[in-house]
């Protein structure tokens, strides 16, 4: 059983850059604390897309629960909005059968977006406009209306992926209807969260971190996600969609339509996640509220996890 020292229901959360751990941790903590976890990706609520995501098979999961999971297919839109609202029932739900809620994921405007109660203003919206900026991006290229978004707000711009048209427009979109960029917004929102709040980071060496995203590509491959690409593919999920601009699919993607060789394609993987990478982690060092903990040394990993708990006694027992 949880409990708190005051009438918040608690949340715990988990966040650091890919590759850094976070599941395999994540499985001893929730077992520890009697937790129930809720995926904090973006990308793993889509159905079919497994190991380009890095989701955790069901028979791997040790018999704890994992929300947030294989709940849209990959031509259905999914935006933060959404996710918030999901998330808000879920915690109360966990926390009504006296588990802890424990959200685990690198998604960082998700995560903050339920950790803090974010409130998204309906600014409404353009559909000339948005047909607008489509067009725009299909006459001069995804990169082109990046770069237009780069020029009235760079903190959105580095957030989002130029292949993300669709976010991109909505951030373009947002500006265009209320005057105010998206990052301006996100910056006005109050960072007190009305939750018994505790966030656990996850951080290590660079040059460690980026050997371990090389290894996870490959391990990928083997796993299979050439052939899962394909399937979706095959299944009729266009290139276009958002889900398919994820990572390890647009890139496979590519290769499969033969616009780059399978090495250039793998290359291209490995960099685009190194850059993430480096994404997550500019993202959570703003937050605020994060215990940090360096899992660099793996050999020390029972220490990582006791530092762990030691945090989570004073909140969580």
């Amino acid at each position: 059983m949880t409990t708190t020292s005051n009438t918040r229901t608690p949340l715990l959360v988990l966040v650091g850059p890919t590759a850094v751990g976070k599941t395999r941790l994540s499985l001893d903590i929730a077992k520890k604390f009697d937790a129930e976890i809720i995926s904090g990706d973006s990308m793993q609520v889509y159905r079919g897309m497994d190991i380009g995501t890095a989701k955790l098979a069901v028979n791997d999961r040790e018999g704890i629960p994992h929300h947030m999971m294989d709940i849209h297919n990959p031509d259905e839109s999914f935006s933060v909005a959404e996710f918030q609202t999901r998330c808000t029932s879920l915690i109360e739900d966990i926390s009504s059968r006296n588990k802890l809620p424990f959200i685990v994921g690198g998604t960082g405007l998700y995560v903050e977006s339920v950790a803090y109660g974010f409130e998204f203003s309906e600014s409404g919206g353009d559909e000339s406009f948005r047909t607008e900026m489509a067009a725009y991006a299909e006459q001069f290229g995804a990169q082109a209306l990046h770069d237009r978004l780069a020029a009235i707000d760079p903190s959105s711009s580095a957030r989002l992926h130029p292949n993300d048209t669709r976010r991109v427009i909505r951030a373009l979109e947002v500006f265009h209807m209320t005057g105010r960029t998206m990052s301006e917004q996100l910056e006005g929102q109050q960072r007190v969260s009305p939750y018994e709040l505790c966030i656990i980071g996850l951080t290590m060496d660079r040059a460690l971190l980026y050997k371990r995203i090389e290894a996870r590509v490959d391990e990928m491959l083997e796993q299979g996600l050439v052939q899962e690409v394909e399937s979706l593919l095959q299944a009729g999920y266009e290139r276009s969609l958002v889900a398919m601009q994820g990572l390890g699919y647009k890139e496979i993607a590519s290769y499969l339509a033969g616009e780059r060789s399978y090495e250039s394609a793998v290359e291209l993987l490995k960099r685009d996640t190194r850059h993430f990478a480096k994404r997550q982690l500019s993202w959570f060092r703003r937050m605020k509220d994060i215990h940090w903990v360096d899992v660099t040394d793996g050999n020390q990993a029972e220490e990582h996890f006791l530092e762990i708990c030691s945090l989570l006694a004073g909140k969580f027992r």
